[in-house]
């Protein structure tokens, strides 16, 4: 099982990018915590159910950087969405004893909603 925060990182994102959590699952804190322009999840239900959604409506996931320490990692992506502009974001996702126990994402919606719109 994958432990380093960067190699979790790359699982979160490759799920996403895959449109399947399935590989992500075993890797959420029994406690953890989403946090995001949208909506907050408490727990690896919500967690999931929310990254479900984010993914349904995912046209375009790139990473173009990737930052990380020994518990912290931030990816900086461009995010596709609903036929908006291409979004840069920010995630900050918090790992302890190799499992994510806080994701913290922030970006400027309003390209999304205006296409959503």
């Amino acid at each position: 099982m994958t432990t380093t925060p960067t190699d979790i990182a790359a699982v979160y994102f490759d799920c996403w990018a895959r449109k399947d959590f399935t590989d992500l699952a075993p890797y959420l804190a029994p406690d953890c915590t989403f946090t995001g322009v949208f909506g907050v999840a408490n727990g690896p239900d919500e967690f999931l159910r929310g990254l479900n959604g984010m993914a349904a409506s995912t046209d375009s996931l790139v990473i173009r950087k990737r930052i990380a320490d020994d518990t912290d990692v931030i990816t900086w992506f461009d995010l596709g969405m609903s036929s908006a502009p291409a979004t840069a974001v920010a995630n900050w996702t918090r790992v302890a004893d190799g499992l994510i126990t806080e994701v913290d994402v922030t970006f400027d919606p309003r390209g999304i909603l205006a296409a959503s719109s």
